[in-house]
């Protein structure tokens, strides 16, 4: 059976989104790097109630209004399968956010992206969610 994950970008107007510096534990996957806030969906979980609550349980945020982004199959660097989904919404600057999980929790600036240690793929998907937010202005 094939892992599934969701990751969500919640994002400032400027393009800034928020990260989690992840724990740096053995075996743990992206250990020391920073990627969006996420996880891997129960047994019987829809891929969006997994991605609303992993951000909850992670952040205390609550986003209501999470919009797709993109799904593909990708590989761990262990040779693990796993289909990750992605999504975003716009961080509504009225909640709070609390780490709960992961050494810390920052909006960071998509032009600061190279200077802080991520999974090579993060970038160009950031990009996505920045170019789809980019067509809604709610």
């Amino acid at each position: 059976m094939v892992d599934c994950v969701s990751a969500i970008w919640l994002l400032r107007r400027d393009g800034s989104t928020l990260l989690q510096h992840r724990d740096e534990k053995p075996g743990l996957r992206h250990a020391g790097m920073w990627v969006p806030p996420g996880g891997q969906a129960e047994p019987g979980e829809s891929i969006i109630d997994c991605a609303q609550r992993e951000l909850q349980e992670e952040t205390e945020y609550n986003a209501a209004d999470l919009r797709f982004l993109i799904s593909h199959d990708r590989t761990y660097e262990d040779g693990v399968e796993y289909k990750a989904t992605y999504f975003w919404c716009w961080y509504d600057e009225i909640q709070s956010i609390v780490c709960h999980e992961g050494q810390a929790l920052a909006f960071v600036r998509r032009s600061d992206a190279a200077t802080y240690l991520m999974p090579s793929h993060l970038p160009e998907i950031w990009d996505m969610a920045i170019a789809a937010s980019d067509k809604i202005s709610d």
